[in-house]
């Protein structure tokens, strides 16, 4: 598989001024116009007031800081696109119900010909399963469940799924989606024996966790490729989206063309898609244009 460049666009904080939703429509043309292989958006449905829960980090944004919903962006982002593959990491598919997931992202296949990834994720939370209404203690049956059932319901016609959260009996979804199988599914998160399994049955590919070490991706990669032999699932189209590792300059800034450097040795541990972060990179959308040019170029040339 030819490595890709994979871009995070910010849909959530302040990096888009107030007001100016819309451009995000913008900025996905300009990503298509450079020949970016990948855009990625990332989901809160609601925020609570305790972000202390996060692992990874301080948290990027106050709790009322915007949170666009990455579905109906990357649609309005299909509709002004034709090349661009379009994905998330992460969308938390049980929040939404698998009926309802399974209608949106097929719908969202068929719109943007077949460009949709979806990277998957069951959340950190309390709070936003406590407002949807699903029941936090049974988060990791709920994402397994419904995971499932989409892939019943893209794939099927009728369709019936039986399992210990989620049921339905010979339901028609139309459209199915585009790409063949459904629409690839990438499982984000540390490999626990659950997440291999749950990868290994239902998924197409993995997004390791943030700042996971190129040893990491590479023994992550080995242990679901032979995960995925041994149940006689074929692994050649395996999607690992990495994070390339950010360096900076002298004036201790982030750093492009060195940052660039680093996708070699990502693609060597066995990521597919390398992947960036646009705002640490980019002030404003008046930034991207020279930036997807850049980025573009650099890859192309390190990659050569």
């Amino acid at each position: 598989m030819k490595p890709t460049l994979s871009i995070g666009l910010p849909n959530f904080g302040h990096w888009m001024p107030a007001g100016s939703g819309h451009r995000y429509i913008e900025l996905g043309k300009m990503a298509d116009d450079a020949g970016i292989d990948r855009i990625v958006l990332v989901d809160h449905v609601v925020m609570g007031a305790n972000t202390q829960e996060y692992r990874w980090g301080r948290f990027p944004t106050t709790p009322d800081a915007p949170w666009y919903e990455p579905l109906t962006l990357l649609a309005g982002i299909a509709a002004a696109t034709s090349h661009v593959r379009l994905a998330t990491s992460v969308v938390l598919p049980s929040l939404r119900g698998a009926v309802v997931f399974a209608k949106t992202t097929a719908t969202l296949d068929v719109i943007s010909q077949g460009r949709l990834e979806l990277g998957v994720g069951i959340g950190w939370q309390r709070e936003e399963y406590d407002a949807t209404g699903v029941e936090w203690d049974d988060r990791s049956r709920i994402f397994t469940d419904t995971l499932g059932a989409c892939i019943e319901l893209w794939n099927n016609l009728p369709a019936s799924y039986h399992s210990p959260t989620i049921n339905f009996d010979e339901i028609y979804l139309v459209p199915q989606p585009v790409q063949p199988g459904g629409v690839p599914i990438l499982i984000a998160g540390t490999l626990t024996p659950t997440n291999l399994n749950r990868l290994t049955r239902l998924g197409n590919g993995w997004i390791p966790i943030m700042g996971e070490s190129l040893d990491g991706v590479r023994s992550g990669v080995q242990m679901i490729t032979q995960a995925m032999k041994k149940n006689g699932r074929d692994t050649t189209g395996l999607i690992v989206q990495g994070s390339i590792p950010l360096s900076k300059n002298s004036d201790d800034k982030w750093d492009l063309a060195a940052t660039i450097q680093n996708v070699p040795a990502l693609i060597d541990a066995g990521a597919t898609a390398a992947h960036l972060p646009l705002q640490m990179f980019c002030a404003s959308i008046d930034d991207a244009p020279k930036f997807f040019s850049d980025v573009r170029r650099q890859f192309d040339e390190v990659m050569s």
